[in-house]
């Protein structure tokens, strides 16, 4: 303890609640050299510990579970779902932890989907090690490091991506995916069983509502619709 009128430091205290004890940190990362290099990261300071270090959603919940962390850091793409999904299942039976995304997904989508499942940081993994550790540190007093200036441009997007998707028919999703995916016309037309002509006019309908005329232009605009990851 600090003596008496002598401010506690961030390491000797860091939910500021009177707990002296470390912030109990646990790792849901599926790439094991990157998860051991966090881990070695968080040791290594003095107010925080890894409890736990797993790899995939399943995995996370039974160890949240069993090790009561205070922070979760999460990657955003995991081999059986997302972080998001991830963050979502630890809620319910840890809802007090605090989710922190450290990933290299760097789209409005991944954003979008943390902060619907509550997270309060969304860093990319190019951010510095400094960095990460000030996030541990000020998520687990409880700071929300999305500001509401974010968020509200993220709704903003959203409003203005469900209003795209609305506006196409289901088969102009498919073949929207399928161009994104590399497929020529002729191909496309022969995996969904439709006639050459029919998807012409499907692509043309693409362009007037979408502005969508090449390949390049269809993988860009089916990543922002989340029609492709």
């Amino acid at each position: 303890m600090p003596p008496a009128g002598h401010p506690a430091t961030p390491s000797e205290n860091p939910r500021g609640d009177g707990d002296n004890e470390p912030t109990r940190v646990l790792i849901v990362e599926d790439h094991r050299v990157v998860a051991e290099g966090l881990a070695a990261l968080i040791n290594d300071q003095s107010d925080m510990r890894v409890v736990g270090n797993v790899g995939t959603v399943a995995e996370c919940v039974p160890a949240a579970a069993e090790f009561n962390p205070d922070v979760v850091l999460l990657d955003f793409r995991l081999p059986d779902g997302t972080g998001a999904d991830a963050a979502k299942a630890l809620r319910s039976i840890r809802p007090a932890a605090k989710m922190i995304f450290l990933t290299r997904e760097d789209t409005d989508t991944a954003r979008f989907a943390a902060v619907q499942s509550g997270a309060s940081a969304f860093l990319h993994k190019s951010r510095a090690a400094a960095d990460v550790v000030a996030a541990i540190r000020d998520v687990a007093r409880g700071k929300m490091l999305i500001t509401p200036r974010t968020i509200a441009t993220l709704l903003a997007k959203r409003r203005s991506i469900e209003a795209q998707l609305e506006r196409l028919t289901p088969r102009e999703k498919e073949v929207l995916t399928l161009m994104a995916e590399g497929l020529p016309s002729r191909a496309i037309a022969a995996e969904l069983g439709i006639s050459y002509t029919t998807i012409r006019t499907h692509i043309r309908s693409l362009g007037s509502k979408l502005a969508v005329h090449s390949k390049l232009e269809a993988i860009v605009k089916a990543r922002e619709l989340g029609l492709i990851s």
